[in-house]
């Protein structure tokens, strides 16, 4: 046994009866009525009692009522001298009650003492106070040595065990309270993962839509102070409004998915690409229950590709390929270019781009790739699910 383990004190939890059932309790306290009534009958019905020990009997039971319940409260606060202090009370006790002719209750103090002791301090001080209470039950014993021993012994071993019972549910409690903290940091963790998400689709739909209108209305400003044809001012109106309309469609979507209220990711494919010239959709594998991050990372990845095919390569051919993997959901992207080169990784608005696509990607764990291919571009997305 180490050295700190000699002078360590059994955790507050050990010592405090906080964990215990009802029916620990309930033992617990028809003990303490039981010794307290054996205490009061061997009193009442002791005949050689000194005259003065009968006179003090009640004041030193009070007395020692106290005594116990402060030794209690000291032990709980890992107070050493005042623990020794009311345990040397008790015991000079005991000797009175010996002397005076109570040998039960001075037995029951000397036994009381020296399993308490053991139960309720650091072993270095445990261990003397126990082996003085023992003595003084051994001497006042009167029964054959082998059967003082025994009790000695017994006695020994029951403070021991309570010890290790103490510890063992003082261990306990704490584990507990380390998991329901754990559960409540957890739980504020996903709520703010939670926040995070929401903002983070909110801003990706309305800084590429309002970033996209900004464009257009500056666009139609600059030409009216030019002096510029009505019907050139018309379609950047137009176009501004058809970015409002497509902004709105997406934040309503955002707040579905949000809601859980997210149509099949297929379905969702088939719309957007009936809705572009020259697109086709390919879905390999069989469907698997997606998280809503990663369905919505997949939505978004397909928006900004087919986005970045109508404003860099119009007209081109556009094969786009879902495909449920085992453990992961992959999304192709592939156009058979234009006459003018791409851009790698086109942003367009504030994290809306194919470049916020690939940070969004790699939080959830997955993969975004995107680059020439042939003569054409190609975007490859992996997620896992």
């Amino acid at each position: 046994m180490t050295p700190s383990q000699w002078t360590a004190w059994p955790s507050r939890e050990a010592l405090s009866r906080e964990g215990l059932t009802r029916a620990r309790r309930m033992l617990a306290w028809a003990v303490r009525v039981a010794l307290l009534a054996i205490l009061l009958w061997t009193a009442v019905e002791q005949r050689d009692v000194a005259d003065w020990a009968a006179a003090l009997a009640p004041v030193v039971l009070l007395a020692c009522g106290a005594a116990a319940w402060a030794f209690y409260r000291t032990t709980l606060a890992h107070r050493l001298l005042p623990s020794l202090g009311l345990l040397a009370f008790l015991l000079a006790v005991a000797v009175l009650a010996q002397r005076g002719g109570f040998y039960a209750p001075a037995t029951v103090l000397w036994c009381g003492c020296a399993v308490t002791a053991l139960e309720r301090m650091p072993l270095a001080a445990a261990v003397p106070a126990t082996g003085v209470s023992l003595t003084g039950f051994v001497l006042v014993n009167d029964d054959p040595w082998l059967t003082t021993a025994a009790i000695t012994i017994g006695l020994c071993l029951s403070g021991y065990v309570l010890r290790l019972d103490a510890e063992a549910r003082g261990n306990a409690q704490r584990l507990l309270v380390q998991e329901r903290a754990a559960r409540v940091a957890e739980a504020e963790s996903a709520a703010l993962a939670e926040r995070s998400r929401i903002a983070r689709e909110i801003h990706d739909v309305l800084a590429h839509s309002l970033s996209a209108q900004l464009v257009h209305l500056e666009a139609a400003r600059l030409l009216i102070e030019g002096g510029a044809a009505r019907d050139q001012i018309l379609d950047r109106v137009v176009a501004a409004r058809g970015m409002a309309r497509d902004g709105l469609s997406e934040t309503r979507q955002a707040l579905s998915a949000l809601r859980g209220e997210m149509t099949p990711l297929e379905d969702f494919l088939r719309e957007l690409v009936g809705s572009s010239d020259g697109a086709s959709l390919v879905v390999r594998g069989e469907r698997r229950p997606m998280s809503v991050e990663a369905s919505q990372t997949v939505r978004r990845v397909a928006q900004e590709a087919l986005t970045n095919v109508r404003k860099h390569a119009p007209g081109a051919k556009t094969e786009m390929r879902l495909e449920y993997g085992p453990g992961e959901v992959a999304l192709e992207i592939r156009d058979s270019g234009a006459l003018q080169p791409h851009q790698e990784l086109t942003v367009s608005g504030g994290g809306y781009g194919l470049l916020g696509m690939k940070e969004r990607a790699e939080l959830m764990g997955g993969t975004l790739e995107a680059g020439p291919y042939e003569e054409g571009f190609v975007v490859k997305l992996r997620v896992p699910v």
